[in-house]
């Protein structure tokens, strides 16, 4: 087989299809090789780059070439023939690194997205539903060019740098949008009122087409009608009008040769070919005019030209066609030629570049960024020219953002909170009476929240790193609290116990014993550690005293005195001695310096008759504690006489009986130490510490020592030397400390530099400043490096330019120019040169010094450009003359007109025209001026806002300012209109100078506001009480009794003195605690119950008695109830009598002869708070009492010594919650007017709440907002007046025009809705009416059709924003709507020469997603409506999915044939009411029977038909009426189907049932009869 080489043009493919199927392999290299005339082919790679030894000419270029088989393997190149062999090598220019800056790629802008084309070029038909878009294709040229010059040179110089960029990318294009239509409206009347004539509805576009979708249907729809009264006959058949064209274009007079049609002429054709074109584009955005000459930026080009244009005049006949002008002919016919602008189009500056895309970042919402490129109007349009397209492009960029970084992320910062203040919590009384440095407590502290930037995580940064605060607009999230409760510690007073009693003399160090000096110490102890006072007071006193012993010996028991002979007389009795010391407790024998104490001492028993004493008491305490001049310390002991002695004997004197010694014989001279409080702690270099420590909850860095002085004092006279206080009790005078750590400053960075303005300053401005700040965040403390002094700064911007000073320099106007002699030759109605013109002037741009400047420039900064021609009007002898205009008359009063008046001059008096005043009038009249004015109040009175004064003295700032300004004396306002004579709206300046009405008023804050009951601030709400456990006044009191008195005997003559007596004690009433007679009280302090006896009965023994001692204490109760007490005998008695028991039980009786004891508690205290406190930390407390069993309050020792369990903590810590008031933020400025006019005006500011209000603190105010009017001045507004009706100059129909006017008005702002009425005023007070007629249209053409003109419409309104979305989201930056005309027939002769309809589209802002989906009405005989309904509920053709249209009929199959049948709405066949169905075996529709019973309705059963067909006997009649069917009228199975399938599974089981009972009978009997 032959092989060639073959011919690489046959290629079909699109290269870039072929691009997209290069990564199969060779599927691509077999797509080209696709040649008809081969098996084989050449397969050539591209050209490599060009290779020589020298930059410029002389390289070589190569490539590879070989040869392949049409499917697709390599073979040999002998196969292909070698005359058709691409050359591989070709000389080539070589390009060196430096050519690099010499060329470049130059790329166009991205062209449209269109859609992709098929292999066949041609559009796959849409079957199916497009989802969401199509693919499309965007293209672009790539150019290799020179950097000098930007001409082209080959692409292959710029290859040699970097590859080619793409032709082409992919794009998406949404689906396509078919057109759009409303329904039809309700049909017209009948064009003819006798005979036959035609009726029409319309519709309106409500989208137009787009991205390929279908056309518009039809908008017209027209039918004939007939009239029930034939026309009358004789009548004329055709009426004629009088119709004129449109005017031409504004031409030169040099073309007037070059365009004769212009001229008026007959016309007998059907109908001219211009009415067959179209007069409106279909989307004028998608057409671009053509420009046939080159406009120049140069001053001539302001110049104006005048020219002419011309229209047709026809005469046509009522059924469209056109006829002799003679027979339309009028007196004044329509003019056919007028003075035009030549028009020039609208031009403008080239696009500036793109502006940088919005979104520079990676959000959250993946919405896109935009970006915008602007341009400038160079020349405004002229005439009818080409108005000016847009001047700003928008689209979108950075879509999907995956290359861009995230966006930046902010949080909320905070500084270190403030030191604690109780302040704010006080009422402003509470204020005045505390001094405020000395509160402590719950209160509040405060802290500045500041924004910043969260750090990138892909940068590094260090920890510790302090962000710059920026604005707080950029933080999105909640605010954190800038307020918190605090503590500051109270002080508490160090609680101290009573002073002890003075001790023994003791030596200052009894170890180590030096001399007769000792000291005498009492002390007292700590109860309660005190809490931010300096020290506690001293805890020990000491008073010199001579002979000092510390250790003693001490009896501790004695026995009986035992006689040595008999039972009386000289006896010993043992004794137990240990050595103690100063506090009782035992100690080493070897201490005591004295000799030790006999174990055994002699004794006296009393024998009979001799005198009984008691042993001696003890010591009483010494009555002073030292000795003075004026005082000593004396002690008693006494003893009593307890037997009588017999005739022989005595006892002792009285005075014997009681002894007395001096005491406490030092001076009375207390010493004591006192020490200094602690130092600041100071650093020790001996003692640093190697790591960080806590003390105290405080980071510490170092060791340090605290040093006090330490002075002996002398009670009331002061520092002495330190030998004489003990040195043994000397404080200590120096201690280790923990020094904490320095903290240095901390502040933020200096936030960025405020944004300076980026456009030019106005003259005589001044320069803006820009400022920055930076935010303490811990302050100094501990010795660390202090804060800046700067923390905010300012400077002035860098110089700006001024703005430039531009205006518009007007010339003076031309003469009145008409249309040429030589154009009005032959023209109808041309007679003479007079008549409406047009004149103009030149208008140029100049800048402050009056030097030309672009156009460009001017229409920035000084607006519209003036208008540059004008009506003018030539006077023709035949015109109206008048004389002018009179004196305006003198006015009568304020509201009352004033006239002048003028008069028809010369022929106009004889002319009838000009009689007419309707036209011409003689007389004008204005109102005449007036100066009175009157004011009005209007709307309410606004709420009361206090006057903004500032807080005095310490409590300046946010606290001060917080606290006051919620209540108190303020005003309100209300807003006064200055009115007119008319009462329309002038300057509130002519009235009053603020434009306001105050009102004093007293702003009360209480629960319910009233005004008329003055209320005070409420106080704050704070615990106000404090409530503590207390004893009773008997339980402070306690019963104090003397020693017994001498047992008195009554006797009588002579008899003995002995035997039963009386004895008696003083008894007193003394505060517990203290026993002396003059803390007595008065008696009825005490527990009257519990009063000891005064006196008491006694036995005083005879001579010859035994004497007993007395009576030991009772012992407590045994296990058998029983107690006991002892005694022992003094004085055995005579031979003769005996001595009484010595011992002596009862039994217990309870709350009687014994009693039981228990502790018990009382309820809690209220908190307790110090006394510069008013809330926080707090102490409660309670009481323990010993109970006696019979509910007596005995002392607590009883309990003590019983050793009784003590569970209960007597004080615990407690929390008075702080009464936190309302903290609310400084109210914001008042924001600027809502409305600059009009009465709607408001102003607001507002408060934000920083602290709710906790515990009984004061609320918050109920305002956060407040509003106040603003005065009312005038609103300005020019008014656009509605449309005229279409008006044809002179003629009956044709093209003619419409107006509306521009009038300023004065209105309130809620105008047009306002009760007021407008009034028309100078133009100068709405503003510039140059921009504003520039921006309105104010006449436009308009068509009247002739009777039996095929005509449009007039246009309908603009539909609604329609924005073009994918699933719901907008595809497109702006929206559509679409306005159309429809095509109305008159007559049914003249419908060839009918307009195309029209419609044209414009974008809009603020457009909505709509979507459209089918809608259908309940089926009615097997028939229902469809229709299409876009979401918003109107209902419209097109843009519902054709495929997914719902059927309109609906079908049975088989069909329904059978009498009395009919196609249900489930698809299958039913029978009429009144008719039972009779299904076949299949389950169809056999025949519809009558149904029995159908009067009563009760009748609703389908029956089943076998092989029998319907018959009239009463038996088939009754079997078919209670035919069973399974299934219901609705297809679903019948009750009766379940009752009967269930009732045949029990009997299944029942049968199953019993065959089991029977088999098991049989197989017992067989069992039984086995066993026998």
């Amino acid at each position: 087989m032959r092989r060639v080489w073959p011919v690489m043009d046959c290629v079909i493919i699109q290269p870039w299809r072929c691009r997209s199927l290069e990564r199969n392999g060779l599927l691509c290299l077999l797509l080209l090789c696709q040649c008809n005339h081969s098996e084989s082919c050449c397969y050539k790679s591209p050209w490599g780059r060009c290779m020589g030894e020298e930059c410029g000419t002389g390289g070589v270029q190569s490539r590879t070439v070989w040869c392949i088989h049409s499917e697709g393997w390599t073979t040999h190149h002998s196969n292909c023939q070698h005359s058709d062999k691409p050359e591989s090598q070709r000389p080539c220019f070589k390009v060196c690194e430096w050519h690099q800056d010499l060329f470049e790629w130059e790329v166009s802008e991205w062209g449209p997205c269109v859609l992709a084309s098929f292999h066949s070029n041609e559009l796959k038909p849409r079957t199916t539903e497009c989802v969401t878009a199509q693919h499309g294709i965007q293209r672009r040229k790539v150019h290799c060019v020179r950097t000098s010059n930007r001409t082209a040179v080959p692409e292959r110089i710029c290859e040699f740098f970097s590859p080619r960029l793409a032709l082409e990318q992919a794009c998406l294009i949404p689906c396509p949008h078919d057109c759009i239509v409303s329904d039809f409206s309700s049909w017209s009347g009948c064009s003819q009122t006798c005979g036959t004539g035609l009726q029409h509805r319309t519709r309106q576009v409500l989208a137009a087409p787009m991205y390929g979708g279908a056309n518009c249907p039809n908008l017209t729809q027209t039918r004939t009608c007939a009239n029930l009264s034939p026309c009358p006959v004789g009548e004329s058949e055709h009426h004629y009008s009088l119709k004129v064209g449109p005017w031409s274009e504004c031409r030169q007079p040099q073309h007037k040769g070059l365009w004769m049609s212009g001229r008026t002429m007959l016309d007998f054709s059907t109908g001219d070919t211009e009415r067959n074109t179209v007069k409106r584009h279909i989307q004028s955005s998608q057409h671009h005019h053509h420009h046939l000459h080159h406009h120049h930026h140069s001053l001539k080009g302001l110049d104006v030209e005048i020219g002419y244009q011309t229209r047709q005049v026809r005469c046509v006949r009522s059924d469209g066609k056109n006829a002799m002008l003679s027979l339309c002919t009028l007196e004044n016919g329509p003019g056919t030629f007028q003075s035009c602008i030549m028009p020039r189009d609208c031009e403008t500056s080239d696009w500036s570049v793109w502006s940088p895309c919005s979104k520079t970042c990676r959000a959250s919402d993946m919405s896109p960024g935009f970006r915008v490129r602007t341009r400038s109007i160079t020349q405004t349009p002229i005439g009818l020219g080409k108005e000016c397209a847009a001047l700003e492009e928008k689209e979108a960029c950075n879509i999907i953002g995956d290359l861009l970084p995230n966006c930046p992320r902010y949080v909320w910062k905070s500084t270190d909170w403030g030191d604690c203040q109780v302040a704010p919590l006080l009422s402003q009384q509470d204020r005045r009476l505390n001094n405020v440095s000395v509160l402590c407590g719950g209160g509040i502290q405060t802290r500045q929240l500041y924004c910043v930037q969260v750090p990138d995580n892909s940068t590094p940064h260090h920890r510790k790193e302090v962000s710059r605060p920026v604005s707080g607009r950029l933080c999105t999230g909640d605010l954190p609290s800038a307020v918190q409760p605090c503590s500051i510690p109270c002080p508490q007073l160090c609680l101290l116990s009573s002073w002890s009693s003075w001790g023994a003399c003791l030596h200052d160090n009894c170890m180590e014993t030096h001399g007769r000096k000792g000291y005498k110490q009492r002390r007292r102890e700590v109860l309660e550690e005190g809490s931010g006072t300096e020290n506690c007071a001293h805890l020990l006193e000491s008073m010199p005293c001579e002979d000092p012993v510390c250790f003693v010996w001490q009896v501790q028991s004695e026995g009986a005195c035992v006689p040595t002979k008999g039972n009386c007389g000289n006896g010993t009795k043992t004794q137990t001695v240990a050595c103690i010391n100063s506090q009782g407790q035992l100690v080493p024998e070897e201490l005591c310096e004295d000799e030790l104490p006999p174990k055994e001492v002699s004794c006296v028993m009393a024998c009979s008759g001799d005198c009984v004493l008691s042993s001696w008491s003890d010591w009483s305490s010494c009555s002073h504690s030292c000795s003075s001049k004026n005082s000593e310390g004396r002690q008693s002991r006494t003893r009593t006489i307890l037997g009588l002695p017999g005739e022989a004997k005595a006892c002792p004197a009285a005075a014997a009986l009681e002894e007395w010694r001096t005491c406490n014989d030092h001076p009375c001279i207390t010493f004591y130490w006192e020490a200094s409080p602690w130092g600041p702690c100071i650093e020790d270099s001996s003692m640093n510490l190697n790591d960080t420590g806590y003390w105290n909850g405080t980071t510490t860095c170092a060791g340090g020592v605290q040093i006090r002085k330490v002075v002996c004092m002398k009670m009331g006279v002061g520092p002495v030397i330190p030998k004489r206080c003990p040195e043994s009790a000397r404080p200590d005078t120096i201690q280790p400390c923990l020094l904490p750590c320095k903290k240095d400053c901390i502040v933020t960075p200096f936030s960025e530099w405020t944004t300076c303005p980026t456009t030019c300053l106005p003259v005589n401005s001044s320069m803006p400043s820009q400022s920055r700040y930076r935010i303490i965040i811990q302050r100094a403390a501990n010795g660390g490096q202090e804060c800046p002094d700067t923390l905010y700064e300012e400077r002035e911007c860098e110089a700006l330019l001024v703005c430039p000073i531009y205006r518009w320099k007007t010339h003076r106007w031309h003469p009145c120019t008409l249309v040429p002699d030589s154009v009005q030759q032959g023209m109808t109605g041309a007679s003479e040169s007079c008549g409406k013109g047009l004149e103009m002037r030149g208008v140029s741009c100049v800048d402050e010094y009056d030097e030309m400047a672009t156009v460009s420039e001017c229409l920035r900064w000084a607006g519209p450009m003036p208008s540059r021609f004008r009506s003018c009007w030539v006077p023709c002898k035949d015109d109206c003359t008048f004389s002018s205009w009179s004196k305006f008359s003198e006015c009568s009063g304020c509201g009352s007109l004033r006239t002048r008046k003028r008069t028809l001059t010369g022929r106009s008096r004889k002319q009838d025209r000009c009689q007419r005043e309707d036209l011409y009038p003689l007389v004008e009249s204005e109102p005449c001026p007036c100066e009175e004015f009157v004011s009005q109040p209007y709307g309410n009175w606004s709420s009361c806002i206090l006057s903004e004064t500032p807080a005095q003295g310490s409590l300046q700032g946010w606290r001060g300012r917080r606290e006051v300004r919620d209540c108190g004396h303020g005003l309100r306002n209300r807003a006064v209109a200055c009115l007119d004579h008319e009462a329309h709206l002038v300057s509130p300046d002519l009235c009053s100078e603020s434009g306001l009405s105050t009102h004093f008023h007293l702003l009360f804050l209480s629960l319910s506001l009233s005004v008329k009951s003055q209320v005070i601030c409420p106080p704050l709400g704070r615990q106000v009480y404090e409530a503590v456990s207390c004893r009773s006044e008997c339980g402070q009191y306690e019963w104090v009794t003397d020693p017994w008195s001498v047992c008195t005997i009554n006797t009588v003559d002579e008899l003995p003195a002995c035997g039963e007596g009386v004895q008696s004690r003083k008894i007193r009433c003394v505060r517990r605690g203290i026993g002396d007679l003059v803390s007595s009280v008065n008696e009825t302090f005490c527990d009257q119950d519990e009063i000891p006896p005064q006196a008491q009965t006694c036995i005083l023994p005879c001579p010859n008695d035994c004497v007993m001692s007395q009576w030991s204490q009772w012992s407590t109760c045994s296990i058998v109830r029983l107690r006991m007490r002892r005694r022992h005998v003094l004085r055995p008695p005579v031979a003769d009598r005996v001595c009484p028991d010595s011992n002596q039980t009862e039994p217990c009786s309870l709350n009687s002869t014994c009693f039981n004891y228990h502790y018990n508690v009382s309820s809690w205290s209220s908190c307790q708070l110090s006394e510069h406190a008013i809330c926080s930390q707090g102490m409660r407390t309670r009481l323990l009492d010993c109970i006696r069993s019979d509910g007596k309050v005995v002392d607590l020792s009883v309990c003590e010594e019983l050793g009784l369990p003590q569970p209960w903590r007597l004080a615990m810590n407690c929390v008075v919650d702080c009464p936190f008031n309302c903290i609310l933020s400084d109210w914001a400025p008042w924001t600027e007017c809502s409305h600059t006019c009009g009465s709607k005006g408001v102003m607001t500011r507002s408060r934000s709440m920083l602290q709710q209000a906790h515990e009984e603190g004061r609320p918050c105010a109920s305002q956060l907002s407040q509003t106040k009017p603003c005065p009312i001045s005038p609103c300005y507004t020019w008014l656009l007046s509605d449309w005229s009706p279409c008006t044809v100059e002179g003629a009956e129909c044709g093209d003619g025009t419409r107006e509306r006017n521009l009038t300023c008005v004065v209105h309130w702002s809620d105008w047009p809705d306002s009760p007021y009425p407008s009034k028309m005023v100078e133009d100068e007070k709405c503003g510039d009416r140059v921009r504003k007629e520039s921006e309105q249209e104010l006449q436009q053409p308009c068509f009247v059709p002739c009777p039996g003109d095929c005509h449009l419409t007039e246009w309908s309104q603009w539909s609604s924003c329609q924005l073009t979305c994918l699933e719901g989201r907008s595809f497109e930056t702006v929206g559509r709507q679409a306005r159309s005309q429809a095509v109305v027939i008159q007559v049914l002769e003249n419908q060839d020469s009918c307009p195309h309809q029209v419609f044209e589209t414009r974008s809009c802002k603020g457009g909505k997603c709509h979507s459209y989906e089918w809608r259908t009405s309940v089926w009615n005989d097997n028939e229902r409506s469809v229709w299409c309904q876009r979401s918003d509920g109107v209902n419209v053709t097109g843009g519902c999915f054709p495929q997914n249209r719902p059927t309109t009929v609906r079908h049975c199959h088989p069909p329904c044939t059978k009498p009395f049948s009919h196609c249900k709405q489930s698809g299958v066949c039913g029978c009429v009411k009144g008719y039972t169905e009779v299904m076949t075996t299949h389950g169809f529709l056999d025949y519809c029977t009558k149904t029995p019973g159908a009067d009563n309705k009760k009748a609703d059963v389908k029956t089943s038909s076998g092989r029998l067909k319907p018959g009239t006997t009463q038996i088939q009649d009754f079997f078919g009426e209670w035919s069973l069917q399974p299934l219901g009228p609705d297809g679903r199975i019948k009750l009766w189907v379940y009752g009967l399938t269930a009732g045949g599974f029990i009997l299944i089981l029942f049968i199953i049932a019993v065959a089991f009972l029977f088999w098991y009978v049989l197989y017992a009997i067989k069992f039984v009869h086995t066993h026998h």
